[in-house]
């Protein structure tokens, strides 16, 4: 009886053992494929025909198409209009869709609008847990920033879209003539503390992926996040998760929630203090749009008050992803900061 009950117990530490080792695995790299080529005045990229999940989300005149920055990491992009180029970044768990309707508020006779998606969300490329840091984010956008040959643009960021676009910036100066700041931060920790309490629970090894990828999805809470929370129909879930969750490759949540600081010593402070430096020495014309109701990065505005002191303020009823519930106020900000720049007017 008792070798049998031994049995028993060995075959379920095995087990327990095999299963954490199945649910931490990094991941692999996962590079997508498009079909034929869009034509830039810079040159020509890979183009990627939009599924039709994603496809009636958006009208004819976008383009899609990928940078690849590296060897098997593809950018995915989307852009739609000619003139004065406007750099606009998602965060997690998003895509360069949640600009779609700030983008269908703009003239886009006179502004090129360009919408990339970060490494391991939406159509661009999945790569292991290990590879999302920081710097990694950074250099790779700044990557698309380079072989579009940009020479000048506005700015706008939104969750780890804000560190990571502002980063990329940072690595070619001179590149940003303005910015509209949107629900993110922009500052390195100076002790230590969670953002929030699902950020303190899920950067726990094996209960992380237990939450968000065994037992769970964040694609499903989105509308949580949210003033209004019929803002983000399961159609935008659909358009948002599926791309991940059908790649083979659904690290990237996770992973970028474990990216977030929780003090001075975390991995990503250092790439922090740089993207901080830089936004401190920046004088723009600048504009804050902020979400009152995101539970995550409501609180922080304070913060980027005084990051932007200048910078006019509009405090709006949104969440989290605010660009799926204020479009109008964040196209009218961005309309405002770019008639600040006397080259935008050419």
């Amino acid at each position: 009886m008792k070798i049998i009950l031994f049995s028993i117990l060995v075959t379920i530490a095995v087990s327990v053992i095999v299963f954490a080792v199945v649910i931490t695995r990094n991941g692999k790299l996962v590079t997508p494929q498009g079909q034929g080529v869009v034509t830039l005045e810079v040159g020509q990229f890979e183009a990627f025909p939009l599924p039709d999940y994603a496809a009636k989300h958006v009208t004819d005149e976008y383009k899609s198409y990928f940078v690849e920055v590296e060897p098997g990491i593809k950018v995915h992009v989307l852009e739609v209009g000619t003139g004065f180029p406007v750099f606009l970044q998602h965060g997690n768990p998003t895509s360069g869709f949640l600009y779609r309707k700030v983008a269908a508020e703009l003239p886009t006779d006179r502004l090129r609008l360009i919408m990339p998606t970060l490494v391991g969300f939406g159509f661009s490329s999945k790569i292991p847990a290990s590879r999302h840091t920081l710097e990694n984010h950074m250099r790779w956008m700044n990557g698309v920033l380079l072989q579009l040959k940009l020479t000048e643009l506005v700015f706008v960021g939104q969750d780890w879209g804000g560190p990571i676009g502002m980063g990329a910036l940072a690595l070619s100066p001179g590149l940003l003539k303005g910015t509209v700041l949107l629900n993110t931060g922009l500052n390195a920790p100076t002790e230590k503390i969670d953002i929030s309490r699902a950020h303190a629970t899920v950067k726990a090894p094996i209960v992380g992926e237990l939450i968000l990828e065994v037992f769970g999805s964040i694609f499903k809470h989105l509308n949580e996040m949210q003033g209004d929370s019929s803002s983000i129909p399961e159609d935008v879930v659909e358009l948002y998760g599926r791309p991940v969750l059908e790649s083979g490759n659904r690290k990237a949540p996770l992973a970028t929630m474990r990216m977030v600081t929780d003090g001075p010593d975390h991995p990503s402070a250092p790439a922090m203090r740089a993207i901080e430096q830089y936004v401190q020495g920046l004088n723009i014309p600048a504009e804050i749009v902020w979400g009152m109701n995101d539970p995550i990065l409501g609180r922080l505005l304070p913060k980027m008050k005084q990051n932007f002191p200048k910078a006019q303020v509009t405090e709006t009823k949104g969440g989290h992803f605010l660009q799926e519930e204020v479009p109008v106020e964040i196209a009218a900000a961005l309309l405002r900061v770019l008639d600040q720049i006397p080259m935008s007017k050419h």
